[in-house]
Formats: structure tokens, sequence, C-alpha cells
């Protein structure tokens, strides 16, 4: 029953994309209307709720006095984490992180990571001793497609806006925020595509996403140069998609950049 309501939904958006319409009448190359608001939490060191459409994505930021990595010791730490509330869809459960929450996480780590927008040498307190550990967890408040773009877009707002909090006897007192930002360099974010048939749209609601043969999620630094990219579904994209994409994914940066 479930498969025959799933095909009915694909033959239709499939049509739908064949006369150049999208379900909710933009053009395939067009974002959902975003909302980027910074600062929204008191408690977090930085903070941003991002609304793409419908999806709202809520990030914070935290920071931690801990030990550097081994092999990096002069290197703060970065990382990233992901919650799916079941109450922002039917279709996320409680329990331990799945794939797709997995994916989620790495995805957007991935580009913050390797765009080096964060200085991390700047975080050694004592090499080899003592780093600021940077938190970033992504929780996801509404769910209606596209959670690459919206939480990569709130994790480099919420991280732009990150405040040290004051640090006394190597105590941390995280009521009293500092004037010191977190030194941050790029503003990288992340443009996905959906392709539905034949046809790709940009930004795919969560009905184009449950009907979609092939996804690929860009992640591009202030240069233009790629830093992350993922490829999900079943479907392929041809070399000629993948490059028309890839200059897509560029222009469309540079709108998402501007919010942040």
């Amino acid at each position: 029953m479930f498969d025959i309501v799933a095909d009915i939904k694909k033959d239709f958006i499939v049509n739908l994309l064949r006369s150049k319409k999208r379900v909710d009448n933009r053009a395939f190359d067009e974002y959902r209307p975003i909302v980027v608001e910074p600062g929204v939490s008191e408690k977090a060191e930085g903070s941003s709720l991002v609304k793409i459409g419908n999806t709202q994505v809520m990030v914070g930021v935290k920071l931690a006095i801990g030990e550097p990595f081994s092999d990096m010791p002069d290197l703060g730490v970065m990382m990233t984490n992901a919650e799916l509330n079941p109450l922002a869809s039917p279709r996320f459960e409680k329990g331990p992180p799945d794939e797709d929450t997995i994916e989620l996480s790495r995805v957007v780590d991935r580009v913050i990571r390797e765009s080096k927008c964060i200085e991390l040498e700047k975080l050694c307190i004592t090499e080899g001793e003592e780093v600021w550990i940077v938190f970033i967890d992504a929780h996801i408040l509404d769910y209606d497609g596209n959670l690459f773009d919206a939480t990569a877009l709130g994790a480099i707002s919420a991280l732009r806006n990150t405040r040290f909090p004051k640090v006394e006897d190597g105590r941390i007192i995280y009521s009293e925020k500092t004037d010191k930002k977190l030194p941050v360099v790029d503003r990288p974010v992340e443009t996905t595509f959906a392709k539905i048939g034949k046809d790709i749209v940009l930004d795919p609601v969560l009905d184009e996403e449950l009907v979609l043969d092939a996804r690929i999620t860009i992640g591009t630094n202030e240069k233009g140069d790629i830093c992350a990219m993922q490829k999900g579904g079943d479907g392929t994209f041809t070399q000629e998609e993948i490059i028309d994409l890839v200059n897509k994914s560029r222009e469309k940066s540079e709108e998402l950049r501007k919010l942040v």
C-alpha cells in the first residue's frame, strides 16, 4: 500500500517537473525563503536559528577546555553533533543516532573543518596539554526537507557570533561572556540538489526528497573552492550535470553567505 502511494506521488512530481513546475511553484534553481536569526540562546556561547521554508534548525556552540588530540598537540578541537527531534517529524525516532543523523553531522562537520574557517591553532592554551574544544550542536525543530543546507548555514552563523566565556583561575565562568570572538575567518556553506527523473532542483522540500533518485550536496568556501561534497540516493549524475551543479553551487552560495 505504501509503495503504491509513493509511486503515485513520484509520478505526480515527475510529471509536474516535466511541465517545468514544482510542488511549491518555485523555479528549479530557487531557494525557499530563508531567515537567519543569530544569538537566539543566552546559555550557549554562540547560537543561530535558521528557517528555510518550513524547515527549522537551531544550532548552538559550546566551548570547553580539554586535551588536544595526540597527533595535533597545538590545535584546538572541533566536534559536530546533530539531533533529529522526534517532534520535528514522524520520520524521526528516539534512540541512538541513525544513518541519517550521522550523515548530517559528518557532512556539516566536513564543510567547516575542510574550509579551515576556524583558526584552530589560536585555540591552543598549552601545547600538548590544554586547548579550547568547540562543540557544535544542531537541533532539528521542524523538518520539511534539505537539512544539510539549513544546518550548515546555522553552524557558520552560530560560530560567527560565538564569544569566549570568562576564565578565572583555570575555571570557566559560563555565566560571563567576554568580547573575545571565536577566530572564524571564512563562511563555508552548502547547497543541495535533488535529481528526480531527468530533472534537477535546488533545495528540495520533503515531498521531493521522498521521491528523489539522487542527491548531491556541495560545500564551498568564500573563494568558491569545493571543500565538501556528499552524494545520496541510488541514482546517478552525469559528469556534465556535476560540472553544471558545481557552477550553480558557487552562484547560490553567494546568496547564502549574504545572510551570515
